[in-house]
């Protein structure tokens, strides 16, 4: 996948260095982004914000996004442009907070950017100096004294300057702007007044020159350093540059960019306003001049200091000169023209820096265990950085990790509550461990310390996975070689216990577990079974846990009795906790004063929680000593500390724009990188429209970075970041914080939902490659207004309000070369998150669609060994969309597990092979197969056309009893999954059948359950029990709501005894009920549960029917008796007998759209009523089907009520319900007996079952082929129930077994087509798309190549044994082995005519369709006229593999050791070659692109090249001795260059006929078949399974090899015997046939080849689930031969009977042409075929 130098270097050892720290635990030598590539390119833009305000605008807008998309393609990493300026206000530039952000940004940039990481912006403006933000309290009151020195009025300086005793040491700080300026807002709420932006304009002015006048004073007095002087002297751009360039190595600068802009003669424009921007003015005695001063430094910095840089390094500096309009200055279209240059070389610059110095990373890529232990690396290094404590707890870790010699050693186990700094302290353990170590057992030992933060990752929540990263890291570092690691959780806790032992003094080890109670319940993980109590003297294991959580301390205590191993972290002594604070506070130059101390320490006394600590350094390093502070001041306890923290960032930040961003990173599944926050927001309108609006129409397309930047910098400590496959990752520290912004931000639904489609929205992509998303959404302008569309006005402000947000492509993988498929990158950020939101949300169209039915995602899945997760995402589909298809393909990536992961090359032709043929009843499917056509030919160059394959299903199975006995009703529901079944101890429950779970259970013990059913809207269950009661039961709450007995007449009895119930039914509202040997029918009403009446029959009642409206019922009786009732009133309308039987009338079917009622009695004997006239029925028809002495075992309505099915136990027979007659008729086998059977949903297919077999079987109606034999693994199937609501069909085994099959699926098997016998040979024609078959049976098949189906049958009289075609393909010509040959006419089926008297071993046609050549081996051969059938001339020797030359000259076969060329003319011998020596003659071919040359292989393994015209041999080529011992096959090439031979061997000998070389290129298996293609670049080829493959049902497998390249381009597994291949001569077509009488046809789609022969998705292969509408199978008609002949073939002439159609005038020898009597025949032919040439004579 990744091959080595994939990146264009090969790793570094420095690489190779960092991954052996990573496995063995050494923290210290870890970077601090932990990937040898850095975390993402970071570029800093340094530059004036007055001047450079449309270069950064245009490069933002037009250039970022195409070098994002550049790194994300190339190297999987994230490209981020730091600009601070973008989207602050302008009086905001000069704010001492933004520029002190500014230098931490920049100096993160310079050090974390993998590659560029600045870039200089320089004008000809010097721009203004920095109003300091502190100043201590020495200097600033000695610049005091140095202004009041020159005069100067301070009352402002002491104004807005105020000190601060808080500062260590005292200082003076600026006092915010809110604060000085009365009407001044937060630029958030509203954006500030003119008025405060000209007043605050005003006072930094004269502040800054106040600052400017003293400093220079005290400077030129030499009371202040040249280096203090520069604080106050110099712009935000010289500090800038001076950091980035000034203290840098040559290699470093290589990173950074510098583009300077020249104006020419800028100075005469000064007077102009506009160009007070690009330039530093001053205004002196009413004139606008360029400021000398600021000019000065501009020079030496642009023009001293770069040049300097430059001169000692390689740094890249551009310089542009530019001239200025003559009348308008520095113009817009000037500015523009620079700005387009400027964007082009800006991207050059970077891509050029990129692909220098970023390298490709594939190690997280392919190794999942680097990826793993990077992960928790990169957390225990961002956790050590907070541990502030040095507590005891320490020191007793430290103790207990040095080895010693004596005693026992048992895992020490950490426990405190939540919030007590368990996981710092183990992250502070795990980073020193393996100094500790080393400095114990000396610098050459070598440690391993393995650490894992159970519940970070992904695979760090179960067991398994857990014990299995620990033991694969395990083995890397002590060198140990396991094949392949155990499946079972025990055998790999035996592992873990080994690999322990591996350990010694020289490699000591230690094992963290942070956060137990993290651990999922999956294999018992919480009872610590696994955990090895007794460890080996070298071995250290360290545990942390919560005290109450899932008992995990209670079972370790049970386990670990010491108490000196368990270390409890309580809360702190509040005196500690002062200290510590004081610490805090003294390493940012702060401190409390006396009088506030007194509040801290009163929080103390309330909370001393480490992290309560930490949050209280928060809040109190930004008191002033001038400030109030009171007891409110602090919270005191850790949750109200939180929110506190959360609400003081919503004053920076802005309340939604906080709000959104926290519950973004709280909602995604493992946080979100920097750009992903920032892209997702500017999704998100609300946080957009609440942006300042001044912000937001200069830009309205992007959150400004500053937003993130504070968000970050109040939260550091608490939002921390994680190295995840290349990505850095904004998520919370612990699971505290989370919880409270869950509850604070995320407690809304609707705003839950709308968050998580906001993120799946840019996961899926759908705002991606300049889409514009709308300000508004429909909802906003149609708020109040429901049911109104937008109008035109409306339409076009909401287009107007669109933007483009600049949200990147969310492809699957970033393919780093076209060419390559398999080199990508992985977005693993679309992998991790799209499905979890997607769900969130309710998008179960974007989740079927967008990703579990690409291929693409399951390709990628599969390809990076996650096929199991893709599996459990299906899985996870499934449950929310209950979509069948979904079950379907996760059945079927079951099994092709093992070869998909082996070859994921050959996802798409596996996955094309199985769906293709149940595609037509699983429609949704489409959308995967239409994905494999478009991306799988990248990977694999096989698309199956048609699939033959047998569908692999297995049902849904319950347990419901021991035994089938016990089983008395099952009940399908509206539900496809849940089933109710009542069992004979009187229980009745309802099963979801996927999960096996009991949803509900009722039981009517003592009584014994005689039947129930549900009412057709569900809302009733009726019980019939042994106490002749009928219970009636609220379904949905399953409450008994009444409870009827059931009487009869007193006539009922048998000899005084009681009956039971003997049946029931429902209608819409009733129950009717009647007892054994009763004539009456007892009404209930089901609403109220009370008996209505009875209805009393003439003979004892035997069934009952009600009409589908409820008002009827039909009541059938003995003696062949139905009475008709009115449900309404009980009233008895008619009373109807056949007189046709004798028996009783056993089911009664309604047939309301024909207003019929059909009666069946128990023999199967049917009377048709017509009901149109309901009191008064007609006998329409009496059919008799008493032929067989077997009972009526089912019987059932089709769906369209076209048909019936009468199940019998020795036969199944279908009704036409339209004419009333047996249209088909089902047989069983001798002692065989049907137990039951149902029709398809289309009525095209029967299911049933058999007495005494555990199979399901499927019969097509129109063959009668049994098309599936389906087992039941639980057993023999004693009762079939078919669900009408889901088209499933309900089986129970006796062993008590439920399954559930879906006859969709089943019934698709019955679309593959089936000749019934193994097929014997395949026959093409040039030109078409048919296919014919010849199978050893007494027919020729022909297929449709699109569809696979079968369009017709020719019937011979005997065994067809040859079958040759005209070009067109419109005339056939076969032979049998009664000595036949018939001529067929393909398009109509007739045959045109037979020819008797030889029996024929070959036939062929000459290229020109005119002529026909019958070789025989036992008479002579004849060469006749295809049009009349006319004897042309004789071959008298017989010849062997055989052909035609392509002049139509010559019949060229091999006859023992001579090659001979026999005149199409005269029959007679015109050119041969004898062998020498007695060799013979092996095989034979003719070169197509060289019709004269011909090659054949002798017995003295000679291959010879012979001329036929000049009858010589051209070339030999010798090959190795007893090398065509077991020779095969042989092909060649058209150009004659290459000789394709196998041997029955597992080689592929590639025989290079110039040169005489033989090359063996190796197959996967022993190769069965071989096939060059016409244009001989490619060879196809079967192979027999290798026995080291898994047996997933493949019997072999079929290859595609390039020959330019001996590359395999596919590979398809056969999950039938192949028994012929061929290829079709027009495109690349592959075509096999199987064992069972069906064909699979393939094509091959060379991405290489740029012509890409075949558009697979508009072709007509793919009308079968192209088309929204089913395709309708065509009818197979059968054509049959011609009884009497109508020519006789004897020795030497041929005899035409009278009545034939060919003329029986017998042309002369030497006749050139035929005779010009015309006939019916003859012009039958002539018209079918393509005459090239007007005679023989002509051709030769």
């Amino acid at each position: 996948m990744w091959p080595a130098g994939a990146g264009g270097r090969l790793p570094c050892p420095r690489d190779a260095a960092l991954r052996r720290a990573a496995f063995s635990g050494n923290l210290s030598a870890l970077p601090s982004h932990l990937v040898p590539s850095g975390r993402s390119v970071r570029v800093f833009i340094s530059a004036n914000p007055e001047d450079t305000i449309a270069e950064r605008s245009a490069l933002r807008e037009h250039v970022y996004p195409k070098l994002r998309e550049f790194c994300r393609e190339n190297y999987g990493l994230e490209f981020q442009v730091i600009d601070l300026y973008w989207g602050v206000e302008a009086d905001e530039w000069d704010s001492p907070e933004l520029q002190k952000t500014r230098m931490k940004l920049l100096e993160d940039c310079l050090k974390n950017s993998a590659g560029p990481c600045f870039v200089g912006l320089l004008g000809e403006k010097y721009g203004n100096i920095r109003i300091p933000g502190e100043v201590e309290s020495a200097e600033f009151e000695m610049i005091l004294d140095a202004a009041v020195e020159a005069k100067l009025e301070t009352r402002i300086l002491e104004e807005w300057y105020c000190r601060d005793e808080n500062a260590v040491p005292p200082a003076y700080y600026l006092r915010p702007k809110s604060e000085m300026l009365k009407n001044y807002q937060n630029t958030m709420e509203s954006s500030s007044t003119s008025v405060n932006e000209n007043k605050w304009q005003d006072i930094s002015e004269e502040i800054k020159k106040i600052f400017k006048t003293a400093v220079k004073l005290l400077y030129e007095k030499g009371k202040m350093k040249h280096s203090q002087a520069k604080r106050y002297l110099s712009s935000a751009i010289e500090d800038e540059l001076d950091f980035a360039l000034g203290k840098q190595t040559p290699a470093f600068l290589k990173k950074c960019v510098c583009y300077i802009r020249k104006i020419a003669n800028i100075e005469r424009f000064v007077k102009i306003p506009e160009m007070g921007k690009y330039m530093d003015v001053v205004h002196t005695a009413g004139k606008f001049l360029r400021d000398p001063e600021a000019h000065e430094k501009l020079i030496k910095l642009r023009d001293e200091f770069i040049p300097t840089i430059v001169a000692s390094s390689n740094l890249r500096v551009y310089t542009s000169v530019t001239h200025c309009d003559m009348k308008l200055g520095y113009s817009q279209e000037v500015e523009n023209h620079y700005i387009e240059g400027l964007g082009k070389q800006f991207y050059e610059d970077m891509i050029d820096i990129i692909q220098a110095t970023v390298q490709q990373n594939f190690d997280t890529e392919t190794d999942m265990l680097y990826d793993e232990v990077l992960q928790h690396s990169s957390l225990c290094k961002t956790y050590s950085t907070f541990y502030e404590y040095r507590c005891e707890a320490l020191n007793i870790v430290h103790k207990y990790i040095l080895p010693r010699k004596i005693g026992h050693i048992n895992p020490l186990i950490i426990y405190g509550g939540p919030c007590t700094g368990k996981t710092l302290l183990l992250a502070e353990a795990a980073k020193k461990a393996y100094s500790w170590l080393q400095e114990e057992m000396g610098p050459d030992s070598d440690p391993v310390v393995v650490i894992r933060f159970l519940g970070s990752t992904e695979t760090s929540i179960d067991l398994k996975n857990i014990l299995q990263s620990i033991c694969e890291q395990l083995a890397v570092n002590y060198r140990c070689l396991i094949q392949s690691y155990p499946k079972k959780i025990h055998d790999l806790r035996d592992l873990f216990i080994n690999l322990l032992n591996e350990s010694s003094f020289h490699r000591p080890l230690v094992i963290i577990f942070d956060a137990l109670e993290q651990l999922t319940d999956s294999d018992d993980g919480r009872k610590l079974w696994w955990l090895p109590i007794h460890l080996p003297r070298t071995v250290r294991i360290i545990l942390s846990t919560l005290p109450n959580k899932h008992g995990i301390l209670q079972k370790l205590r049970c386990l670990i009795h010491e108490e000196s191993n368990y270390i409890e972290l309580t809360a702190r002594d509040r005196k500690m906790c002062s200290q510590v604070l004081k610490h805090q506070l003294l390493r940012v130059k702060r401190k409390v004063t006396s009088g506030q101390q007194i509040y801290v320490n009163e929080a103390f006394s309330k909370c001393t929680l480490p992290m309560f600590v930490n949050l209280t350094f928060r809040e109190v390093r930004n008191w002033r000593s001038h400030k109030d502070v009171d007891e409110s001041s602090l919270c005191v306890t850790v949750h109200e500390s939180i929110e506190q923290l959360f609400w003081s960032l919503e004053n920076k930040c802005g309340s939604r724009l906080l709000s959104r961003a926290l519950g973004y990173i709280t909602m995604s599944k493992s946080g979100l990188s920097e750009m992903e926050l920032e892209d997702i927001l500017a999704l998100d309108n609300s946080v957009m429209y609440e942006l300042n609006e001044s912000v937001r129409e200069s830009n309205p397309f992007r959150i400004p970075y500053i937003y993130i930047a504070r968000l970050k910098e109040g939260l550091q400590g608490y939002l921390i970041e994680r190295q995840v496959k290349n990505v850095t990752l904004l998520l919370w520290a612990n699971r505290h914080l989370q919880l409270i912004a869950q509850k604070l931000y995320l407690h809304n639904e609707e705003v839950l939902r709308e968050m998580h489609t906001v993120m799946a929205e840019y996961f899926l992509g759908v705002w991606s490659g300049g889409r514009r998303k709308p300000f508004y959404s429909n909802d906003q302008y149609l708020s109040g207004c429901p049911g109104r569309g937008l109008n035109e006005d409306e339409k076009h402000c909401m287009d107007q309000t669109a933007f483009d947000r600049q949200a990147p492509d969310q492809p699957w993988v970033f393919q780093c070369n076209p060419l390559e498929p398999d080199i990508f990158f992985i977005n693993h950020r679309k992998m991790t998150e799209l499905i979890h939101h997607l769900t969130r949300c309710g998008r179960t169209d974007d989740l079927l669609y967008g990703v579990i039915m690409n291929f693409s995602w399951l390709y990628t899945m599969i390809k990076i060994g996650q096929f199991d997760r893709a599996l459990s995402d299906i899985e996870l589909a499934y449950t929310h969309s209950q979509e069948k298809e979904l079950k379907f393909l996760a059945s079927t990536l079951r099994s092709i597990k093992f070869k998909v992961v082996k070859y994921p090359g050959s996802l798409s032709a596996e996955l094309q092979q199985r769906l293709l043929p149940v595609v037509s009843s699983l429609p949704k499917l489409r959308h995967l197969l239409l994905e494999c056509d478009k991306d799988g030919p990248k990977y694999c160059s096989i698309v199956p056309l048609h699939s033959s394959m047998d569908v692999t299903y297995s049902p849904e199975r319950l347990p419901l009893s021991s035994s089938c006995v016990h089983v008395t009703e099952i009940l399908p529901t509206f539900n496809p999954s849940t089933i109710i079944a009542a069992l004979e101890n009187g229980s009745i429950s309802t099963w979801d059948v996927e999960s096996r779970q009991l949803l509900r259970q009722i039981t009517t013990a003592p009584s014994v359950i005689l039947g129930m059913k549900l009412s057709s809207d569900e809302k009733y269950l009726v019980v019939a029990t042994t106490n002749n009661t009928l219970l009636i039961y609220d379904n949905i709450n399953s409450c008994l709501l009444s409870e009827v007995e059931i009487k009869g007449s007193k006539h009922c009895g048998i000899g005084g005894g009681s009956s039971f119930i003997n049946g029931f039914t429902l209608s819409v509202n009733h129950a009717l009920a009647w007892l054994e040997a009763s004539k009456d029918v007892t009404v209930i009403d089901l609403r109220y549960g009370w008996p209505l009446y009875q209805f009393h029959c003439w003979y004892e009642v035997t069934c009952v029917q009600c009409s589908p409206d409820g008002v009827y019922a039909f009541c059938g009786q003995y003696l062949n008796t139905a009475t008709i009732f009115h449900l309404g009133s009980g009233e008895k309308l008619a009373n109807v007998t056949s007189e046709f039987s004798t028996g009783f009338v056993k089911f009664l079917l309604i047939l309301d759209t024909a207003q019929e009622m059909v009666m069946v009695d128990n023999e199967g004997s049917l009377s048709v009523w017509n009901t149109e006239e309901i009191a008064n029925p007609q006998l329409t028809d009496d059919f008799n089907c008493r032929r067989e002495d077997s009972e009526v075992v089912s019987i059932e309505l089709s769906e369209d009520q076209s048909a019936i099915l009468i199940c019998k136990a020795l036969s199944i027979e279908l009704l036409d319900t339209r004419v009333w007659k047996v249209a088909e008729k089902f047989r069983a086998k001798h002692n065989e007996h049907f137990i039951s059977a149902v029709l398809s949903k289309n009525g095209n297919c029967i299911i049933a079952s058999m007495e005494n077999t555990s199979a399901i079987f499927v019969w097509r109606r129109d063959t009668g082929q049994c098309m599936a034999s389906l087992q039941e693994i639980s057993g023999t199937i004693v009762r079939l129930i078919k669900s009408n609501h889901h088209n499933m069909l309900l089986s129970l085994s006796t062993s008590g077994v439920l399954s559930i099959w879906d006859i969709d699926i089943i019934t698709a098997m019955s679309n593959i087509d089936k000749s019934g016998k193994p097929i014997q040979r395949l026959v093409l024609p040039p030109r078409g798309e048919l296919i014919y078959t010849l199978d050893g049976s007494d027919s020729v098949h022909k297929w449709n190549f699109s569809t696979g189906f079968i369009e017709a049958v020719f019937k011979h009289e005997g065994i067809v044994e040859n079958c040759v075609l005209t070009s067109s393909g419109e005339i056939m010509v076969t032979s049998d082995d009664k000595c036949s040959q018939y001529v067929w006419h393909t398009a109509s089926g007739e045959n045109i005519f037979r020819i008797n008297g030889q029996k024929i071993s070959e036939l062929m046609i000459t290229h020109n369709d005119q002529f026909v050549v019958s070789l025989c081996e036992q008479n002579a051969s004849r060469v006749w006229r295809l049009a009349t059938g006319h004897r042309v001339c004789n071959i008298l020797v017989a010849l062997q593999n055989a052909f035609i030359t392509t002049a139509n000259t010559f019949v060229v076969g091999m006859a023992k050791n001579k090659v001979l060329a026999v005149s199409l003319w005269t029959g007679s011998i015109t050119k041969k070659f004898c062998c020498d020596d007695g060799a013979s003659i092996v095989d034979i071919k003719l070169i197509p692109d060289c019709p004269d040359i011909i090659v054949f292989i002798t017995s003295t393994e000679t291959v010879n090249i012979w001329s036929l015209t000049e009858e010589v041999i051209c070339r030999r080529v010798q090959l190795p001795t007893n090398f065509l011992k077991k020779l095969e096959d042989f092909e060649i090439s058209p150009n004659g260059k290459l000789g394709i031979i196998t041997r029955g061997d597992d080689n592929i000998n590639v025989l290079d006929l110039y040169s005489g070389k033989l090359r063996v290129v190796h197959a996967p298996g022993v190769i069965w078949r071989q096939r060059l293609s016409r244009d001989g670049r490619y060879l196809v080829y079967i192979c027999c399974r290798g026995e080291e493959d898994d047996d997933n049902g493949a019997v072999s497998s079929l290859i595609v090899m390039r020959l330019a390249d001996g590359k395999n381009i596919g590979a398809c597994s056969l999950y039938k015997t192949p028994t012929f291949l061929t290829l079709s001569q027009r495109h690349l077509n592959i075509i096999i046939g199987f064992d069972d009488g069906s064909i699979g046809t393939y094509t091959v789609v060379d991405r290489v080849d740029a012509a890409l022969k075949i558009k697979i998705a508009t072709s007509n292969s793919r009308q079968i689930f192209n088309n929204t509408a089913q395709v309708i199978r065509p009818k197979c008609h059968n054509y049959s031969f011609k009884v009497t002949a109508d020519c006789i073939w004897r020795e030497s002439t041929e005899v035409f009977a009278r009545d034939s159609p060919i003329t029986v005038t017998e042309p002369e020898v030497s006749e050139a042409t035929p005779t010009k009597k015309y006939n019916y025949c003859y012009e039958k032919v002539c018209s079918a075929i393509d005459c090239r040439g007007h005679s023989f004579a002509s051709d030769n």
